[in-house]
């Protein structure tokens, strides 16, 4: 009998959930709900692990097609018998992001199930592999939560902050880039609504300019916002080094660093303060990488949402248990949602999300039947 552990199958399904208002941000993106897709990994032993792979044609091109086909045809025939401990043969395949980050974590949460262990546990023993175990045995066990807020009238953004406010959020992340002297507006606004109770830091996604964005930057350190990220269009490399080296305020890198050798290029040049490491793109092995690399650097490091359901809220947020992340993580989107897929949503109280919560976030197989599509 074969006692070698290895993938015997992976399967995808497609849900929709509706969201509280829609989601604007950069210069034309819109979300007006989440159609993602859920990606099952079973190993030989019959542990299956599971994680969510979030669409976003608009930055990496991909949609649910995409990304089902590309598993059924390509990456799924690649990893079929193959150790999970292994995945290589799955990055022969380049791009489709989401994609293989979520068969990543997916097998990751196999191989914790199949070890009865925790995630974060299981996440500590691929850290081992990299010879940083030691380093990151410390974890975070009540993590700091941001909170998106995208662009739109002054209303309706301001009664979502105070919504969230109500709901336990302590941060915000502002959209900005499309009106500046609106945005610089209803950044006051928002300072003056929540008297100091309220951090806030803004996203411009690439939507402002190289002759501006040195005054813009310091006009909103001057009223206290704490970084901005992306400010400039990533292929302006120089340009964006320059306006680090200016230390107007500190600069996140997202956009611009969508996989380990992104980022090798932009520490290279020197070019942000704060890393977004996004674990739906880079899944887990890659981000753990990213994170070894941004810490040896000495940067700071965030865990960034790509609008996740509370169930990618949850891969994401253990991942933001490690220590070296100590800036406030995008971990409350899942209070956009109008319905969810899981059996309970994690409670965020006064800024803080429990890791335990976030261990403990199982799929309602009844409720995904419900979201599901099928065209």
């Amino acid at each position: 009998m074969n006692s070698v552990l290895t993938i015997q199958d992976i399967s995808t399904t497609v849900y929709r959930l509706p969201l509280h208002g829609h989601l604007q941000w950069g210069k034309h993106s819109v979300l007006n709900e989440l159609k993602h897709v859920l990606v099952r990994v079973r190993l030989s032993n019959g542990a299956e692990g599971i994680a969510e792979a979030p669409p976003r044609p608009t930055i990496y091109g991909e949609t649910p097609h995409s990304i089902t086909s590309i598993i059924e045809h390509e990456l799924k025939p690649r990893l079929i018998g193959q150790p999970p401990t292994d995945l290589s043969a799955m990055y022969q395949i380049k791009n489709n992001h989401t994609a293989k980050g979520a068969i990543d974590m997916a097998v990751h949460d196999a191989l914790a199930k199949s070890a009865g262990v925790s995630l974060l546990e299981q996440l500590q023993v691929a850290s081992g592999k990299l010879q940083v175990s030691d380093d990151l045995r410390i974890t975070h066990y009540a993590l700091r939560v941001s909170y998106i807020l995208g662009i739109g009238d002054d209303d309706t953004v301001l009664a979502e902050a105070q919504r969230v406010f109500e709901q336990g959020v302590r941060v915000l992340k502002v959209k900005v880039g499309r009106d500046w002297a609106g945005d610089v507006r209803r950044i006051a606004t928002l300072q003056a609504q929540f008297r100091g109770a309220m951090a806030i830091y803004a996203d411009a996604n690439e939507c402002l300019d190289s002759e501006n964005a040195p005054r813009q930057l310091a006009q909103l350190a001057e009223m206290g916002v704490l970084y901005c990220e992306e400010p400039l269009p990533i292929e302006q490399i120089q340009a964006r080094a320059t306006l680090r080296a200016g230390e107007y305020m500190p600069l996140i890198a997202d956009d611009s660093t969508f996989t380990e050798r992104d980022l090798r290029r932009e520490l290279a040049l020197d070019t942000f303060d704060i890393l977004n490491i996004k674990t739906a793109r880079t899944g887990y092995t890659e981000s753990l990488r990213m994170l070894v690399l941004a810490r040896q650097a000495g940067k700071q490091i965030m865990v960034g949402s790509q609008a996740s359901s509370a169930l990618g809220t949850a891969r994401a947020g253990i991942f933001a248990a490690l220590p070296g992340i100590d800036c406030p993580s995008e971990l409350s989107f899942f209070l956009k949602l109008k319905e969810d897929v899981v059996k309970q949503r994690p409670l965020i109280q006064n800024g803080t999300i429990p890791l335990e919560d976030l261990l403990k976030v199982e799929i309602d197989e009844d409720l995904l039947r419900e979201a599901t599509i099928t065209d």
